[in-house]
């Protein structure tokens, strides 16, 4: 003997039959907050910000983006104070 029995409700009349408690406010908090710490965090991921803080760690990084794509690109060899020390 096999029966099927279905039960058609939406999940907020599930958890209502089961006496399970209504989460909607509590999601809709966290994701107010979710998004409130996004937005505020957005700034820092713009591509102004990334350079800025890349060039403010080392003075020397501008001349090694420099160099790194100077070599990327086949255009040239090593700087004069790098091949001076490497001739040693």
């Amino acid at each position: 003997m096999k029966i099927n029995v279905e039960i058609d409700c939406t999940p907020l009349e599930a958890r209502q039959f089961f006496g399970l408690p209504d989460v909607q406010p509590m999601q809709t908090a966290v994701m107010e907050n979710l998004q409130k710490q996004m937005m505020a965090n957005i700034e820092k991921v713009s591509p102004e910000a990334l350079v800025q803080s890349w060039f403010t760690f080392d003075p020397k990084i501008a001349e090694r983006f420099q160099d790194m794509f100077v070599t990327m690109a086949g255009l040239g060899g090593v700087r004069g104070a790098d091949k001076k020390s490497g001739d040693k």
